[in-house]
């Protein structure tokens, strides 16, 4: 898919019917920011200064992303793989995955030699995305919504997939607190479609809540691997 195409502008009646996120959605966002606040700031710091000393290159990897009406912005996220890796293994492993009825099982799982250091561990928990809090103060993303892709994902995706992209990307959601890699693509695009119809404050906050012990079950599994590949070694 060309440039021209991922950035031709949405209908003026769509973009006219919902522009910037909802006033509730906008204020959530940023009383949770304010008062997780505490908590990341030291946790991002640890994290960049940890990147720093296990691999050479870049602390932050910055990509594009589609997201709201299939615009097109830059992602923020700590970086994981080694400077230069070439996405292309995940592209074609990605392509795989959207093709079938298999679960969206991630790379890291079944070993990939371009992770640096606890990037595995980085990004089973989601913390590689800490960073995504700017695009959240942006205004690009919120806090809960469907993943933002790629525009190489994206120029795969079929009509009905791409109403997911009725609503801003999040950095959690309802895919992510409904089993997440132990669902197939399609089963994702729907539990998407599903939030956008129906985003509400109350739904929002549930979400939110429950991410916190699905990250502390996928810190538990990933811990458990390592020690297995560690006693297998």
């Amino acid at each position: 898919m060309s440039n021209s195409t991922l950035e031709r502008p949405a209908p003026k009646e769509v973009c006219a019917r919902a522009e910037r996120l909802p006033t509730w959605k906008r204020a959530l966002d940023l009383c949770v920011i304010l008062l997780a606040l505490p908590v990341a700031a030291p946790l991002l710091l640890l994290i960049a200064l940890t990147i720093k000393v296990v691999s050479r290159g870049p602390i932050f990897f910055r990509q594009p992303r589609v997201g709201y009406l299939g615009r097109p912005f830059v992602c923020f996220k700590f970086r994981t793989m080694l400077d230069g890796a070439s996405p292309a293994v995940h592209q074609d492993y990605f392509k795989q995955l959207m093709e079938s009825d298999e679960p969206m099982t991630k790379m890291d799982s079944k070993g990939d030699p371009r992770l640096i250091p606890l990037g595995s561990l980085l990004r089973a928990t989601g913390l590689d995305e800490l960073p995504q809090l700017l695009n959240v103060i942006r205004g690009e993303m919120t806090l809960v919504g469907p993943r933002p892709c790629t525009p190489f994902e994206y120029g795969h995706y079929q009509d009905w997939q791409k109403q997911r992209f009725q609503t801003f990307p999040g950095m959690t959601g309802l895919w992510q607190v409904s089993g997440k890699n132990r669902t197939t693509f399609k089963e994702m695009i729907r539990l998407d479609i599903s939030y956008a119809e129906r985003k509400s404050f109350l739904l929002d906050v549930g979400i939110i809540l429950k991410t916190v012990p699905v990250i502390l079950v996928q810190l538990k599994d990933v811990l458990q691997r390592m020690k297995r590949l560690r006693g297998d070694s």
